[in-house]
């Protein structure tokens, strides 16, 4: 796609609609980095000079995008700010994390890529990571905001967007988060510490049934029709998945699309997990039925729509 280009989509019912991969939009208003460059828009911007060093590499940031994205991994670029960037990450199944939406803002500073991206976690105020805080700030080393070994830590000459993107999905949205916690990697054979992650992977499973309720909530912009429609479609799993965890039939993360377990061992369940995922449950099927509600009425009225458009008909001499 070229810079700038924007597809619409007109007279399609939203349930048919394809998200791009990468995608580029121009409402920037709720970014959380929308102030951070004012001059960004300036035609001597270093974002926006056609000569400037910085342009060229952001714009090869895009193509990497658009053509190496997994599937599980949407990104939007902004017509008007090429110096941000928004990424959703569906969670990865075999986690706590599987079939959620994780948002992420990402900006690009001026002397990019001598520095890092900056990103910003769309935590609604819930800390369901080790690496993503509460207030959104994001911990990882390849952003150079976690000691590591040299070869972890951002590198100007070979980094990329597309590999901050793919360490979030794979080493911070991963199987057993707890061991994400500096040191603790080597008590992982310890049965007690087993159990410890065994509980903060509920946690984080919970955290994350709460998230979509914000999301359904309040969708971040240019995301809405996304979010609704991975809802829709997820909805029955999720469902299912929180019942067999509060049953205790699987360790969370287990839970496959058609119901089995990678594990046949039933999991001993705290009171407090299943109260909590019963409440949940209740809310999330309210507003996975609101959730489908709402596209059923969008849809019928894009059909009404196009219904009382009038139709062009070619006259025959």
């Amino acid at each position: 796609m070229a810079s700038g280009e924007i597809d619409e989509t007109n007279g399609i019912d939203t349930a048919e609609a394809e998200t791009k991969q990468f995608d580029i939009v121009t409402d920037h208003s709720d970014h959380h980095y929308a102030n951070l460059n004012p001059s960004s828009e300036d035609q001597d911007s270093t974002f926006t000079n056609a000569g400037s060093s910085v342009r060229k590499k952001i714009m090869q940031e895009w193509n990497i995008l658009k053509n190496n994205l997994p599937d599980t991994i949407f990104v939007q670029a902004y017509e008007g700010r090429i110096d941000l960037l928004r990424a959703v990450i569906i969670g990865p199944a075999g986690t706590p994390y599987h079939d959620g939406l994780f948002f992420f803002d990402l900006a690009f500073p001026s002397d990019y890529p001598n520095q890092p991206p900056l990103v910003y976690y769309h935590s609604h105020g819930l800390r369901l990571n080790p690496n993503l805080y509460a207030k959104g700030y994001v911990c990882l080393s390849l952003l150079n905001t976690w000691h590591g070994n040299e070869e972890e830590m951002w590198n100007p000459s070979g980094s990329t967007i597309l590999q901050v993107l793919l360490s979030l999905q794979a080493l911070v949205l991963n199987e057993e988060p707890y061991f994400n916690e500096p040191g603790y990697e080597k008590f992982r054979e310890m049965p007690e510490t087993q159990k410890i992650s065994n509980n903060y992977s509920e946690e984080a499973f919970m955290l994350s049934c709460k998230t979509m309720l914000f999301l359904l909530q309040k969708p971040p912009k240019n995301f809405e029709d996304f979010v609704a429609q991975h809802f829709l479609e997820r909805a029955d799993v999720i469902l299912r998945a929180c019942k067999a965890y509060a049953d205790g039939h699987m360790r969370v993360g287990y839970y496959q699309d058609d119901g089995s377990s990678s594990t046949s061992t039933t999991v001993e369940v705290s009171s407090n997990f299943k109260q909590s995922m019963d409440k949940l449950y209740a809310d999330l099927e309210t507003a996975f039925n609101k959730n489908k509600d709402s596209m059923q009425e969008k849809s019928e009225e894009m059909k009404e729509t196009a219904c009382a458009e009038p139709q062009q008909t070619m006259e025959v001499h």
